[in-house]
């Protein structure tokens, strides 16, 4: 025996280059949007000037700009309730996404959260964008949806614990 056994022995083969790229496939969106969101969050929490009712570059300015081309004006009617909170939501969601992802914790459940943010940013905010990809809203939903369909196989939280309780049965 070569030391890796043959499939009748119920061993497992080397993995080959194609097997471990595909393993990794997922690794730098994974690391580019969990980079991202983490950065978009920070930002927005240390700026308090985004953080206001009004201003400029402040949510609330940005909500009122936004709010009769968008595709849903009830979205952003719910947000001028009250533009602080809603700032708020959106930079601790954000680098909460973030660290989910970059960490692997609820890998699959980071993602839902950063395109579910995604798609409410490009229904509202990026809507008017013309042609339609010129928002950068629609191309974060759709890379969101990958890490949604397969989580984070590898060097994640959620890989460390599926092996910690398939060594505990």
């Amino acid at each position: 025996m070569n030391g890796y056994g043959g499939g009748s022995y119920g061993l497992s083969e080397p993995k080959g280059l194609r097997e471990r790229a595909r393993e990794y496939a997922l690794l730098p969106l994974r690391l580019f949007l969990g980079i991202t969101f983490v950065y978009a969050g920070l930002d927005k929490l240390t700026d308090s000037g985004f953080l206001s009712a009004t201003g400029a570059g402040s949510i609330g300015e940005m909500m009122h700009a936004v709010r009769d081309s968008s595709a849903v004006p009830a979205l952003v009617d719910l947000a001028l309730k009250s533009p602080e909170g809603f700032g708020y939501a959106l930079a601790i969601g954000e680098l909460l996404v973030g660290l989910g992802t970059l960490v692997g914790l609820w890998a699959r459940l980071a993602a839902l959260g950063g395109a579910l943010i995604s798609l409410s940013l490009w229904l509202t905010v990026s809507w008017q964008a013309t042609p339609y990809y010129y928002g950068n809203d629609l191309p974060y939903l759709m890379a969101w949806l990958p890490l949604v369909l397969a989580g984070a196989a590898v060097f994640s939280a959620d890989a460390f614990l599926a092996s910690r309780r398939r060594r505990i049965r």
